[in-house]
């Protein structure tokens, strides 16, 4: 284990996380400084891009003999917001407690940010012939979107990151499961629909029941909405995803986890998880989702509005598309409400084998013995949706060892005290940087 690099990812992880660079607004350029600094100190130059001031991008490349294509580290650098009075320990201060690194940012996603940048300045200062060019790529607006990040470099700057593989979120960490460690790698993503309902009725004064009441006819479609899940259909990469976790497990949960593409099986094992986030997190990778998350009517108290409106995040599964979720949507919610879809994004999905699959691969059951590797389908969008218009296979591979405390992956990635454990930082770095490095030479 190189601890020089481990204590190098510790102290300007630190350092990005005491960055605010909450989205909205983002503010995402001071974070980006921040590493090309690091990358001038160096001597290899960075590019800083951006369509706006306050939101740049920033790019490095260590090239190589250009006798294989290149391989691109992504991570973004805008996080979500947090609400400090609901924290343990304040959540842009980068403080040190109890073996975690604290702040937000910490898993989603700026340790992947650090870890790479150290992983291009180490072949660099090492001086290695390479094979192909290694770019890292810092990202602005991942999480509304990648309108300011990596969507705006594929469409203006897409040389800057063109590349045949690329390594980014979110995969590579531990997972405890009946006696076995587990580690999923990122092989596919479900697409986003977002959609806005819309109800209509008459309005008029408070004091007055209407019947066709718009804020109880949205509120009746949301409530639907909310309690129904979704047909399931079967996909390849879950079911290789179920098998594998269902190879080391004992009778009945092996069978019981082959079993989940059969909707009265996977609705009798759901309902019966102690753990309501392994099932929800199950149920979103069989399933296509439709989730309200803004309600929007009214303005006075005292005046029925003529509409009522709520705004849905919609996941759609690999091989599923826009028209197939919307007419889910529909047959839940009914005839009379409206759907307008504000955006959308296909899934993206590649076959798991390759090269670097073999590397990640041995690499984590080398360092981790005993471990399993396998692919896994995440239910949100990353930067991989723009990375795949070039052509480029990404796969979530952000390697994290985390201690068997109970401390899960899952619950920290936009929840309150995010937090990386210290030792398991120093271990993924190390990691990503023997895969890394294998690779490009």
């Amino acid at each position: 284990m190189n601890a020089g690099l481990g204590d190098d990812a510790v102290r300007h992880l630190q350092a990005l996380l005491k960055i605010d660079t909450t989205n909205p607004p983002g503010n995402e350029t001071a974070a980006a400084e921040y590493l090309a600094d690091l990358f001038d100190a160096a001597k290899l130059p960075p590019v800083l891009l951006g369509a706006r001031p306050e939101r740049k991008n920033v790019i490095a490349r260590l090239h190589g003999s250009g006798e294989k294509p290149p391989l691109l580290l992504s991570a973004h650098l805008d996080v979500v917001p947090a609400e400090p009075d609901q924290w343990t320990h304040p959540p842009f201060a980068g403080e040190i407690h109890d073996g975690y690194l604290w702040g937000r940012g910490a898993i989603d996603m700026k340790h992947m940010a650090v870890m790479s940048a150290l992983v291009l300045l180490r072949l660099k200062e090492e001086g290695v012939s390479l094979k192909r060019d290694l770019i890292f790529a810092g990202v602005a607006d991942e999480e509304a979107g990648c309108d300011d990040g990596s969507r705006f470099l594929v469409d203006h700057h897409p040389d800057k990151v063109r590349a045949e593989f690329a390594l980014g979120e979110a995969g590579g960490f531990t997972i405890y499961l009946g006696g076995q460690t587990i580690y999923p790698i990122q092989i596919a993503e479900k697409g986003a629909v977002w959609m806005k309902l819309r109800a209509t009725g008459r309005p008029g004064h408070g004091s007055m029941p209407r019947e066709n009441n718009a804020v109880a006819r949205i509120g009746q479609a949301v409530a639907r909405l909310a309690s129904t899940r979704l047909p399931q259909h079967r996909t390849a990469v879950v079911d290789k995803y179920l098998r594998a976790i269902a190879a080391t497990q004992k009778f009945p949960n092996s069978f019981l986890l082959k079993k989940l593409h059969i909707r009265r099986i996977a609705d009798l094992v759901l309902g019966k998880l102690p753990d309501k986030g392994v099932a929800a997190a199950l149920a979103a990778v069989l399933s296509n989702t439709a989730v309200p998350t803004v309600l929007r009517a009214g303005g006075k108290i005292n005046v029925i509005p003529g509409f009522a409106e709520a705004e849905v995040d919609g996941r759609s599964l690999p091989g599923q598309t826009t028209a197939d979720l919307i007419a889910e949507v529909r047959r839940t919610i009914g005839e009379d409400v409206e759907i307008e879809v504000l955006r959308e994004m296909p899934p993206v999905e590649q076959e798991a084998e390759s090269a670097l699959w073999d590397l990640m691969k041995s690499a984590l059951e080398r360092h981790h013995p005993g471990a399993i590797v396998v692919p896994y389908l995440a239910p949100g969008f990353t930067d991989a949706k723009s990375w795949s218009r070039l052509g480029c296979r990404s796969y979530g591979f952000m390697p994290l060892r985390f201690p068997d405390d109970g401390t899960k992956f899952g619950d920290l990635y936009h929840g309150h005290d995010e937090r990386i454990p210290v030792e398991g930082l120093k271990w993924g770095v190390q990691v990503l940087y023997e895969v890394v490095k294998a690779f490009v030479t």
